[in-house]
């Protein structure tokens, strides 16, 4: 991977990362503003089912951004782009696809293949 295609990447990467971060402000911002009492039991819980999906949707954004943290240090350090499993380099593609792969397409299959034999066992 060349320098311009490595920037890309970086770039892609930090606007993904800025994204998420200010998503998880506004949710944040809005769940302190929401915090009202509803007299309604229907409503309440309506609410409350809201309020829960949207805390388990920000709590996997945080943990992607700890991905594309991650994705960032291998850029830093010259790894980035290269699978974690062969050593061989993922294609652009995919890296484009999904910045924060860290196995390439074909390693990425087994994995998935290995992991449902033994989730049937």
């Amino acid at each position: 991977m060349n320098e311009l295609q490595t920037e890309y990447f970086r770039r892609k990467l930090v606007d993904w990362k800025t994204d998420l971060l200010t998503d998880s402000k506004d949710t944040i911002e809005g769940l302190q503003d929401n915090t009202r009492n509803i007299p309604d039991v229907a409503d309440r819980a309506s609410e409350e089912t809201d309020r829960a999906l949207e805390l388990r949707t920000r709590d996997r954004q945080r943990k992607l951004v700890g991905k594309i943290e991650s994705a960032l240090r291998r850029i830093d350090e010259g790894e980035y782009g290269y699978c974690s499993v062969t050593g061989e380099a993922i294609s652009l593609r995919r890296l484009d696809a999904r910045p924060i792969a860290t196995m390439s397409l074909e390693a990425q299959e087994r994995h998935e293949r290995r992991e449902k034999v033994h989730r049937d066992d």
